[in-house]
């Protein structure tokens, strides 16, 4: 036996942002250390991603995670005992074996991802050096371009507007310091110009403001203001990002938005959009159609893709062979990454590596249902990925992870810095 050896796998109910149960396993190695990772929870989640096994029933509103818990301390313990904690592929690989579902629907993705999580944790604890060092080594010099939300909607906030999240990304930041300085200027902004006009009514899921207005576009213009009453320079310095989220509102190439009271076709909310695109300092979309309107969103990457950055997410679901038809058939240019939606780090990887091999952007990504857990940080500076999703600016499960990028910063030293212009699709 190796001191890398598995000893012992424990998993643990603990609670996250939404006041939900989730899984946290912790794994021990024979040199005495362990690591630990707990497992994150959509809300609004792709049809193809890893299934968050929950048990039903009148518990927690059906949300208890005991059926998962049981998965990982009666059949993930015992079946990876003395595998190799620096073998992540032979781990992650016994996963998926043992799960036995293309969509962890057995085991449960929870089970699994937080499994693969602390495995990675532990195998970084016995070499004495951070997860993001034993990723990336010595390359590993660049911080993730933050992409921070700043007003809350869709499913995170009540459908108050169609939009799920109306973000804003410091493109012109000179470092990743900064780049929150510019945010929290912005979000502190938002907050004041919306409690003078009396539209705040709280905060969403992801920590973002709660609004009202009275159609999905007023959103728009209250950023440009935000961006502006923060002393910045909208486009320039700091621009919008959007996630349409339209699965949530759409099926069929049809598109219902409740707040305008109105229904558009594919075509005409990709023209929504292009116009939003002429008409304000846009530089990424996610989501723009729907995850089953694969011909709309070929429309719409062809007609605005060399502009800006279209994320798929619904689409891929963090899923290498979903991310290589999307570069053939060019129906995105970028990928969100989340290690939830595939149920292991290696499978998430893969779909990560897919999209640099094609050319494409990455964004890694966070969870509405979030908890202290700052792993996906490690693994964005681990792996190079050019952006970081993880919320917004307030909320303690948000606020550790954007804490963690600074003090992963101040590890990597005098030579950390921002991804390149040209590691990003958008064109301004």
């Amino acid at each position: 036996m190796t001191d890398m050896a598995i000893v012992d796998i424990a998993g643990r109910r603990v609670w996250d942002s939404r006041g939900r149960p989730t899984v946290e396993v912790t794994v021990s190695l024979a040199c005495g250390v362990a690591g630990r990772a707990i497992a994150p929870a959509g809300a609004s989640t792709g049809s193809g991603e890893a299934v968050d096994l929950r048990d039903g029933g009148d518990s927690f509103g059906g949300y208890d995670v005991r059926r998962a818990l049981a998965a990982v301390n009666d059949e993930i313990d015992p079946a990876l005992a003395g595998f190799d904690a620096d073998n992540q592929d032979a781990v992650d690989a016994a996963l998926i074996a043992l799960d036995g579902t293309p969509n962890k629907s057995r085991l449960g993705g929870n089970a699994t991802v937080a499994t693969s999580m602390a495995v990675a944790h532990a195998a970084a604890a016995a070499e004495g050096v951070s997860l993001w060092c034993r990723l990336g080594g010595l390359r590993a010099h660049t911080l993730p371009l933050p992409e921070i939300q700043i007003f809350g909607g869709g499913a995170h906030a009540g459908r108050r507007v169609d939009v799920q999240d109306f973000m804003v990304i410091a493109n012109g930041a000179g470092d990743y310091e900064e780049s929150l300085d510019w945010t929290a200027r912005v979000y502190l902004a938002a907050g004041k110009l919306m409690a003078a006009q009396d539209r705040l009514q709280g905060v969403a899921d992801e920590g973002g403001f709660w609004p009202v207005f009275e159609n999905n576009e007023d959103a728009l213009d209250m950023l440009v203001r935000s961006i502006e009453a923060a002393g910045l320079i909208p486009g320039d310095e700091v621009s919008i990002s959007l996630d349409i989220a339209a699965s949530e509102f759409g099926e069929g190439g049809q598109y219902r938005l409740g707040l305008e009271n109105r229904s558009l076709d594919s075509d005409g909310l990709s023209a929504m959009l292009t116009g939003w695109v002429d008409r304000y300092p846009i530089i990424s979309i996610e989501d723009p159609l729907g995850e089953d309107d694969e011909a709309g969103l070929i429309k719409f990457t062809t007609a605005v893709g060399d502009r800006i950055q279209i994320i798929g997410d619904d689409y891929l679901v963090t899923n290498a062979g979903r991310v290589r038809n999307g570069i053939a058939k060019g129906a995105c240019n970028s990928v969100l990454v989340k290690p939830n939606q595939a149920g292991t780090l290696t499978e998430a990887r893969a779909a990560f590596d897919a999209a640099m091999a094609g050319g494409w952007g990455a964004v890694v990504s966070a969870r509405s249902g979030e908890t202290e857990d700052t792993t996906i940080v490690h693994l964005a500076v681990g792996w190079g990925a050019p952006q970081l999703k993880v919320g917004s600016f307030a909320r303690s499960e948000r606020m550790a992870k954007w804490n963690e990028g600074l003090r992963v910063a101040d590890e990597i030293g005098v030579h950390a810095s921002l991804p390149p212009k040209d590691a990003f699709p958008w064109k301004i």
